[in-house]
């Protein structure tokens, strides 16, 4: 099917009607998730009730649980729901951005409402891509913490394996990087952590096979809290109160991937790079 036809296939007048919908979850910020993912990340001091929650570590919490039944082939909830029932059956989370605007507590009752603001249809190189974009606010004790926008991308999936599309060179003199490579347990680790079922990130036979893959996929906002974990051990005493990220170029768990950073008056521009010298994700935090 061509791209035109794709496109004129997609009933953008009936997914815009999800536009507007929200959901209200409410949960307690347990303290066994933080535990969980500060052994993941070999955190020495691990933290506790009464603490402050990091960012990006939110993506622990008001988890949904789809009943097996519901569940599609790929280890995605089948689609419908709150999201829209976008049909291309690739789904990403392509971009994130983050604003603190109190602590979130670890051990305290707390509330997110979800609401559906945009959907989007653009044509891509390989076909259509429809954007969702998704506006999160977290609270506690009646007071707004924490307010995030998450864009999620659907497009077709590849019938053979294809190259990568070229990459973003990653900028030069980084004050810091570290290397990192993902491996299977971690990543199994982080899908069972955030309940991820998405078979990329740990079934190697889909991956390769039904997704055409060269590996394992390393999770974008994993990567994400990669980048927040180095400016925090780089800059302990900064606390960003706003944070932004793009996914550019995926990682796999055969890749050497290099954690990087750089700090100016403002905040710090922080990127993964592979050993060919691509951008993977790119972030920005303010402080």
């Amino acid at each position: 099917m061509s791209s035109d036809l794709q496109c004129h296939a997609l009933d953008m007048d009936h997914l815009r009607e999800w536009i507007g919908k929200s959901e209200s979850r409410h949960e307690v910020i347990d303290a066994f998730p933080v535990r969980a993912l500060a052994g993941l990340l070999d955190w020495e001091t691990v933290p506790r009730e009464g603490d402050v929650l990091s960012l990006a570590w939110q993506w622990l919490y008001f988890l949904d649980a789809p009943a097996r039944a519901t569940t599609g082939v790929d280890g995605h909830p089948t689609r419908g729901g709150f999201l829209p029932p976008v049909p291309l059956p690739r789904r990403m989370w392509a971009a994130g951005k983050l604003r603190s605007l109190a602590p979130l507590v670890i051990g305290r009752a707390a509330t997110k409402v979800s609401t559906v603001r945009t959907v989007e249809l653009k044509q891509g190189k390989a076909g259509p891509l429809v954007f969702v974009t998704v506006a999160h606010e977290f609270a506690q004790d009646g007071r707004t913490c924490l307010v995030e926008e998450q864009s999620l991308v659907y497009r077709e999936a590849p019938t053979g394996p294809a190259a990568l599309p070229p990459g973003e060179p990653a900028q030069a003199g980084p004050q810091w990087s570290r290397p990192w490579h993902a491996d299977p347990a971690l990543l199994f680790r982080y899908s069972a952590l955030t309940y991820n079922g998405h078979r990329i990130h740990y079934d190697r036979d889909y991956a390769t096979q039904a997704e055409f893959y060269p590996a394992l996929v390393v999770h974008g906002p994993l990567l994400a809290t990669l980048l927040l974990d180095a400016l925090h051990r780089e800059q302990p005493q900064v606390q960003p109160r706003a944070f932004e990220f793009r996914a550019l170029r995926p990682a796999f768990d055969t890749d050497a991937l290099s954690v990087c950073g750089s700090v100016d008056a403002a905040g710090a521009s922080l990127w993964t790079a592979d050993a060919a010298g691509n951008v993977g994700v790119k972030a920005r935090a303010t402080f």
